[in-house]
């Protein structure tokens, strides 16, 4: 008698994550410090030392939260960087909640977004919501990266 085999249905959702040699990362790369996706700010690199490895001290700011973070590697090491993308969403109204109706390129809507809480992002709320009330066009930027989703910026659409 033949035992049939039978495989477990996987997840086809990819990694986060991708490798990257710590010597070819340049200002304005992301990648993961202390397991945070951070925009670097600057990169340095010191001479090679002794044991025959060259550093690179990195300093980036979380995409999400604007906190600074450090950490230091050899140049010829990987380090972890996100998969970071960009989408840009029409905005159909913002509701009492403060959720953002946004327009999908299908046609469809999503409330599933916020604006964040520093005065800043409030005050970028602020801006668009007068300019949605005043019959304007407007067209957010939306930054995703480890599952994660921030509005970054806004313009008004002529």
């Amino acid at each position: 008698m033949v035992e049939e085999e039978t495989f477990e249905k996987g997840e086809a959702g990819s990694s986060h994550v991708y490798p990257v040699q710590a010597g070819t990362l340049h200002k304005g790369d992301y990648v993961m410090l202390k397991g945070h996706p951070c925009k670097l700010v600057e990169i340095t690199t010191s001479k090679t030392g002794k044991h025959g490895h060259a550093k690179a001290s990195i300093m980036g700011v979380d995409i999400f939260t604007s906190k600074k973070y450090e950490d230091s590697c050899p140049t010829s090491h990987n380090i972890e960087a996100p998969f970071v993308t960009r989408k840009d969403y029409q905005v159909a109204g913002i509701g009492s909640d403060e959720f953002v109706m946004l327009i999908k390129e299908d046609g469809s809507t999503r409330e599933d977004l916020k604006f964040g809480n520093t005065e800043e992002e409030q005050q970028m709320m602020e801006k668009v919501r007068d300019l949605v009330d005043n019959g304007k066009d407007v067209v957010v930027g939306v930054l995703t990266a480890m599952g994660q989703e921030k509005i970054i910026d806004f313009k008004e659409m002529s």
